[in-house]
């Protein structure tokens, strides 16, 4: 006689269906405002939940060219940290409900590209680098450019680069 509170495709013998285990990979996705971040994003998320992982953000402030008065370099910095915490807080709340874990969040200050390269670098639990790629004329991003190109050789995790037109089906079914 079968159980009606377990479902029908698990049998009475096998053990009921638990989450993965912890793999312990962090997959670190660079957050900015580009429209390929959101491909990104669920790609990192639904690797780590089906892996056991998490997820990972950083957001990096470039230093403000305005140096005239101390004053307002300042409150311009001041500004745009709390501006990167916001746009954070908010792309955290998303990978929670996509991944179902908080992600670890990272804020650094100064040129995008070097910030990534040496949170990569002193950070040991760092597993794998997410990035997305724009599709447009203009090539595929600074960061991929950059990272594909002459620093490849500083990275120390594989770099898997989503192309921001995939469409969300074909994401969720390669993940």
């Amino acid at each position: 006689m079968s159980d009606p509170d377990k479902p029908a495709s698990e049998s009475p013998t096998s053990p009921p269906k638990s989450p993965p285990k912890s793999s312990g990979r962090v997959f670190l996705a660079v957050v900015d405002d580009s429209p390929e971040l959101t491909v990104a994003l669920r790609y990192a998320c639904l690797r780590a939940q089906k892996t056991g992982g998490r997820v990972a953000l950083l957001y990096v402030i470039e230093p403000a060219d305005f140096q005239h008065w101390m004053a307002v370099g300042e409150l311009m910095q001041e500004e745009a940290r709390q501006q990167a915490e916001q746009l954070l807080q908010k792309h955290a709340a998303e990978v929670q409900k996509m991944s179902g874990a908080m992600p670890v969040l990272y804020v650094r200050e100064g040129q995008r590209r070097d910030e990534l390269l040496k949170l990569i670098a002193e950070e040991p639990s760092i597993s794998i680098l997410v990035l997305g790629a724009s599709t447009g004329p203009k090539g595929p991003g600074p960061l991929v450019s950059a990272l594909t190109g002459k620093f490849v050789g500083r990275l120390r995790v594989p770099v898997t680069i989503v192309p921001g037109n995939i469409p969300v089906e074909d994401i969720e079914s390669i993940a």
